[in-house]
């Protein structure tokens, strides 16, 4: 990429530091609001009536800084998004869909549960920078040319 264009000029890198902006915004959120508590409630009483349930369950501490880093670790991926590739686009797809999953989770079961649930306020922010970051990540033409250009 080109250094007179800067890498916010970028359509790929903005998604990406939009999303990672929403997710910084989203666990700010969840951690406001107590989504620990709840989430951890949930998962030990999926595991009590299914015998087993995958996720496991978190102290604060360790959620939160498990959060903390793979956001910096989101942040500093940014120069690798800028350069592109297949794999990129994989994984920013993903990461979109895992994304889009989340937001809808917390506002689809806030409507389910007639109740405002941890991490609803941010949801719909997650939820449009996602499908943005989605729209990129499957956008060919910005792979193809990215790679032409390296």
């Amino acid at each position: 990429m080109s250094t007179k264009r800067g890498l916010f000029k970028n359509k790929k890198v903005m998604a990406w530091v939009l999303m990672m902006s929403a997710i910084v915004l989203h666990v700010v959120d969840e951690a406001m609001t107590d989504f620990l508590p709840f989430y951890n409630q949930v998962v030990t009483g999926l595991r009590q009536r299914l015998g087993f349930f995958p996720m496991p369950t978190f102290t604060f501490r360790l959620w939160l800084a498990t959060l903390i880093f793979l956001v910096v670790a989101g942040f500093a991926f940014t120069p690798v998004v800028a350069r592109g590739g297949k794999l990129v686009q994989r994984f920013t797809t993903v990461l979109g869909i895992l994304m889009i999953l989340n937001a809808c989770g917390h506002m689809i079961g806030s409507a389910f549960l007639w109740r405002i649930l941890p991490g609803f306020w941010s949801s719909p922010i997650l939820l449009a920078a996602a499908v943005f970051m989605l729209v990129r990540g499957l956008s060919d033409s910005y792979w193809t040319s990215r790679r032409n250009e390296i």
